[in-house]
C-alpha cells in the first residue's frame, strides 16, 4: 500500500510530495508549474565508504574492494542492447550519474518527454548486466581514470589531508579506489553489491519541475519491482578523535602552491548534523569574507588571493571544515585562522556581521527553491540524511551567534587541524 504526504516549509510556503511506495522506494515529487525543465535523480545510499556491510540474512560482515561502488555505477550504464546515453539521446534528455563518498545517483535533465525519460531511468537502474568481458573492459577504463585523478593536484591535496586526518575511516580512500583494489572486482561481486544496496528500500527517486505527480506515480507503479527490506547494515572501523598528523607536504609540477586546511570535527547525523552544517557554514563565511578583518589583512599582505575559500564536508562518520586556495606560505593562513577563531570565541561574533552572513546564506537557500535542479537535489539529500527537505531552511533561520560560538569552541580545535600542501617544484 502506498503512503502519501505533503511536506511544506513553514518559512516559505513551498511544498513537495513524499510517497512511500509499495515497492519499498521513497519518492519525492515537486510540481513546479511554469518551469520548463525537469530534473530526476534515482539514488542509493551506497558510496565509496560502504566497504563493510551485512544484511539480516548474513551471519558475518562482507568486506569488498575499495572503489566497487564507483565501478558498479559505470557498469549500470550498459545493458544487453545498447548504452543508456543512446536511449536518452533519442528523447533529447541529458543523462548522467555520479558516485560520492556515501551515495550513488543516476539522473536526467530534460525540457520535454519526461515520462519517457523517467521510464528509461527506472528501467535501466533495475536491470544490471555484468559479464566477465564487460567487467574486464571497464577495469582498464577506470584504471586510466584513477591514474589521471592521481595526477590532479587539487585531488591529491584533498586526499592527502584526509589521510592525515582519518586513521581508519574509508573516507580517506579515493572514491574510484586504486588500480590494485579494482583488480579484485568481478561480476559475482558486483551482483552481490547490487542486490544488497540497490534494494528499493535503500533508494530514493527525486523529481522536480514541469511534471504531474499522478503521472510520475503511474509510471512508478508500472516500472518499480517490489523488494523485501533486507535489513542492510553498513559499519565503519572505530575512528579516534585525534588526527594522524598535523601537516603533510608534497611537491608537484604546479604553477602555484595550493593547500587544504581542515578541521576534524565530531561526526553527526540527522537534525544534529544539519545544525552543525548550518553553524559551520556561517563560520566559513565569517572567516573567508574579504570585507572582514582577517581576510582583508591577508589580502593586503598578499598571503591569500581570490582563490581562498571554505567548505563543509560531511557524511556518515566524518565531518570537516576545509579552507583551501593558492598560497606560497599556507602556514601563515593557518596561524591567522587559529588567531581569528580564538578572537571570535573570546570577544564574540559581531552581531551585524553575523546577521549579514546569515541573511545571505538564507537567501541562497530560498532562491534555490526556484531552481529545478536544486530542488531535486534538496529532496534527495534530505532522504539521504534522514531529515525533511525544508529542515535546513528552518534551522538556518533559527541559528544564533551563540550556536556559532559553541561550534567553534567545541569543534575547531588546533590539535584536530591538518594542513595539506602541494608545493611547486624547485
Amino acid at each position: 500500500m502506498m503512503k502519501k504526504e505533503i511536506l511544506t516549509s513553514a518559512r516559505t510556503g513551498d511544498s513537495c510530495i513524499h510517497v512511500k511506495h509499495s515497492s519499498g522506494l521513497d519518492i519525492y515529487i515537486c510540481e513546479m508549474n511554469g518551469f520548463s525543465g525537469v530534473e530526476a535523480l534515482f539514488g542509493t545510499k551506497y558510496g565509496s565508504v560502504n566497504t563493510m556491510f551485512k544484511t539480516a540474512a548474513d551471519n558475518d560482515y562482507t568486506v569488498v574492494p575499495e572503489g566497487i561502488a564507483h565501478f558498479l555505477e559505470h557498469k549500470l550504464f550498459e545493458n544487453e542492447d545498447c548504452g543508456v546515453f543512446e536511449l536518452y539521446a533519442k528523447t533529447g534528455a541529458s543523462g548522467n550519474a555520479y558516485t560520492s563518498f556515501d551515495k550513488t545517483c543516476y539522473l536526467f535533465n530534460c525540457s520535454r518527454n519526461y515520462e519517457e525519460n523517467l521510464k528509461i531511468l527506472l528501467d535501466f537502474v533495475q536491470k544490471p548486466y555484468f559479464t566477465k568481458e564487460n567487467v574486464d573492459k571497464e577495469m582498464g577504463i577506470i584504471g586510466q581514470e584513477i591514474k589521471m585523478t592521481n595526477d590532479n593536484p587539487e585531488w591529491r591535496v584533498f586526499f592527502n589531508m584526509l589521510r592525515a586526518m582519518y586513521h581508519a575511516h574509508p573516507v580517506k580512500i579515493d572514491i574510484a579506489g586504486t588500480v590494485e583494489s579494482i583488480a579484485k572486482i568481478d561480476a559475482d561481486l558486483l551482483y552481490k553489491c547490487y542486490d544488497t544496496f540497490y534494494n528499493l528500500n535503500n533508494m530514493v527517486l527525486s523529481i522536480a519541475g514541469n511534471i504531474s505527480a499522478d503521472k510520475v506515480l503511474e509510471i512508478c507503479d508500472e516500472y518499480l519491482k517490489p523488494c523485501t527490506d533486507k535489513g542492510l547494515e553498513s559499519v565503519f572501523p572505530p575512528e579516534p578523535d585525534e588526527i594522524v598528523e598535523a601537516e603533510t607536504r608534497e611537491k608537484q609540477p604546479v604553477g602555484a602552491s595550493i593547500f587544504n586546511l581542515g578541521y576534524k570535527c565530531a561526526p553527526r547525523s540527522g537534525i544534529d548534523r544539519l545544525k552543525a552544517v548550518s553553524a559551520a557554514s556561517i563560520v566559513s563565511s565569517l572567516l573567508t569574507d574579504p570585507a572582514l578583518p582577517m581576510c582583508e589583512r591577508l589580502l593586503k599582505d598578499e598571503v591569500i588571493n581570490s582563490t581562498f575559500n571554505c567548505e563543509v564536508f560531511y557524511g556518515d562518520g566524518y565531518f570537516t571544515l576545509i579552507f583551501s586556495g593558492e598560497a606560497e606560505k599556507p602556514e601563515l593562513i593557518r596561524e591567522a585562522v587559529f588567531a581569528e577563531i580564538d578572537r571570535l570565541i573570546a570577544e564574540g561574533v559581531n552581531e551585524k556581521d553575523f546577521q549579514r552572513v546569515k541573511k545571505s546564506a538564507y537567501g541562497v537557500m530560498v532562491r534555490e527553491l526556484n531552481n529545478v535542479e536544486a530542488v531535486a537535489s534538496l529532496m534527495l539529500n534530505a532522504y539521504m540524511e534522514n531529515v525533511s527537505p525544508y529542515d535546513s531552511i528552518s534551522i538556518m533561520s533559527e541559528l544564533t551567534c551563540g550556536d556559532v560560538i559553541d561550534f567553534m569552541r567545541s569543534q575547531l580545535r588546533r590539535d584536530r587541524c591538518v594542513l595539506s600542501v602541494i608545493e611547486t617544484e624547485d
